[in-house]
């Protein structure tokens, strides 16, 4: 397993990866080949894609399953030809193995029918209750991580809309890096046990430091 891989993956095929980028970029519909490049434009088309779906998704939308796969694929659509489907391999970060290939599209749904029928639209009025909606959803989808790459920044972009159906400006997440990265994780991880407040913890603090951001209290 090389490092420079996003994931460590099993039953892998080597065509995923696009030839000539010595196992560091998956196999794209633009040929590119250095991870740098690729990270540049995965960064602009996730900045160019969150006002389109603030205005295909309504402040009373519930979102499905489904809605998750339309956001995915209207991120990376131009980029891979897989966006939008479910993975098929599995994948873990360092030792921890996120649900199996086979079984994420029973637990979408199951998502569909459990945390986005209860917290979507996150339309409620005090922050804790806010706070819990984002928590919850959010660390289910990434117990569950649905595609082959690119499943923190869906679940930030399934964030940022719940946030604006609770009439919230976009969330600022910039402050999740170094020792916050590692207690991040540590708060999916909790999740295994149902146990959401570590999340919440981590969702307070991008609320305070969006508001902070936007001059609000």
């Amino acid at each position: 397993m090389k490092k420079s891989q996003p994931y460590d993956t099993s039953h892998l095929v080597e065509d995923q990866f696009e030839i000539g980028s010595r196992g560091r970029v998956l196999r794209n519909l633009l040929h590119i080949t250095r991870k740098r490049e690729m990270d540049v434009i995965e960064a602009e088309l996730y900045a160019l894609v969150q006002p389109k779906l603030m205005a295909m998704f309504t402040k009373d939308h519930r979102f499905s399953a489904d809605d998750i796969c339309v956001i995915h694929k209207a991120w990376l659509g131009d980029v891979y030809e897989w966006a939008g489907n479910y993975r098929q391999v599995n994948v873990s970060k360092g030792n921890f193995p996120f649900a199996m290939a086979r079984h994420v599209r029973q637990l979408m749904h199951e998502l569909e029918r459990t945390a986005l029928k209860e917290y979507t639209p996150c339309q409620f009025k005090t922050e804790d209750d806010i706070i819990t909606a984002l928590a919850v959803a959010h660390t289910e989808l990434m117990l569950i991580h649905p595609f082959r790459e690119g499943n923190g920044r869906i679940g930030r972009l399934l964030a940022v809309l719940m946030a604006f159906q609770a009439g919230l400006p976009g969330l600022d997440f910039t402050g999740i890096r170094g020792k916050k990265r590692k207690e991040y994780f540590e708060a999916v991880q909790a999740g295994l046990d149902r146990n959401y407040e570590p999340m919440k913890k981590v969702f307070r603090s991008v609320l305070f430091r969006t508001r902070r951001r936007y001059g609000q209290r």
